[in-house]
């Protein structure tokens, strides 16, 4: 089968496209034929090797694992043995082992059935992204009903799922973005949008109960001055500042910090999940079918 592997680090022409062995999956896992991948900063950061400290896992000299890609959508091909919830032919989406193939394997618990009002485009793009704005709002930062919540970088991957499940939680939600994405946050389900080249959101005078910060632009001092004396702010990412540890620097700084402070201040990055396939009906996110209810059920 045709798929992207890279054998050293580097930048994107270190990525070749060849011929390498098709895939069999394990007892618990099934063979997936892919039809849509998306690419994540995830990926980007395996491919340099940087921050050093991704190389601790990924291998100091070279990459162990020679090929990339997690997000997916496609159609089951086959399955193992101890696998009960799919069967050949199923449409499903989630998270594989290299998705930068035409085939890749993935556990039972990584996938769920794709909705059929989703395009595999659309499915392949909501994993990463959209379990870092759940797993951000809902268990790092203990999102309530009726809470002030700023998203700042709403118009990216992220943001955009952070919007839509902050409205899905009950929250009032102000999405930070450009000029030209105002009118795309409004129309996710922003209560109110603030054009980032027009207006400093940590000097308008406005305190937010939970702030969900996906760009790392502003110094944390500022970022404070827009919180409530006992509000949260969930640091998601960063500047890509530093060989060694990257955007972690400012995120250790954060944790330091947030000792001596009464506001809460929460580096996070999302975990492996396992899907609950009971949530795959429901009116869910904008124009994404049943996702809304999906993630806001994710185990």
């Amino acid at each position: 089968m045709k798929a992207i592997v890279y054998t050293e680090y580097g930048p994107p022409d270190v990525l070749r496209f060849t011929e390498v062995a098709k895939p069999t999956p394990n007892d618990d896992e099934v063979l997936i034929r892919i039809r849509a991948a998306s690419v994540n900063p995830f990926d980007w950061h395996y491919m340099r090797g940087t921050p050093y400290v991704v190389r601790t896992t990924a291998g100091l000299r070279r990459p162990k694992v020679i090929r990339l890609g997690v997000d997916v959508a496609g159609q089951i091909e086959a399955v193992g043995k101890n696998v009960i919830q799919f069967q050949p032919g199923d449409d499903v989406f989630g998270t594989c082992k290299g998705a930068f193939a035409e085939y890749g394997c993935a556990s039972e618990g990584a996938l769920v059935l794709k909705p059929v009002s989703v395009t595999f485009e659309q499915a392949a793009a909501v994993p990463v992204a959209a379990f870092t704005a759940l797993q951000g709002l809902r268990d790092k930062g203990r999102i309530q009903p009726g809470q002030k919540v700023l998203i700042n970088g709403a118009a990216g991957g992220v943001g955009t799922f952070a919007v839509q499940i902050a409205k899905v939680f009950g929250a009032e939600v102000t999405g930070v973005c450009s000029t030209r994405n105002l009118d795309m946050v409004r129309s996710i389900g922003a209560d109110h949008v603030m054009d980032y080249t027009q207006e400093d959101f940590t000097a308008s005078g406005q305190r937010y109960d939970l702030m969900f910060d996906s760009v790392g632009n502003r110094s944390l001092s500022d970022c404070r001055r827009a919180l409530t004396a006992e509000g949260n702010l969930v640091l998601v990412g960063g500047p890509n500042k530093g060989r060694w540890l990257g955007p972690l620097t400012g995120m250790l700084k954060a944790v330091v910090l947030s000792r001596f402070v009464g506001q809460k201040l929460l580096p996070f990055r999302s975990r492996p999940v396992k899907w609950c396939t009971r949530a795959t009906a429901g009116d869910g996110l904008r124009g994404m079918g049943g996702l809304g209810h999906l993630l806001k059920e994710q185990c």
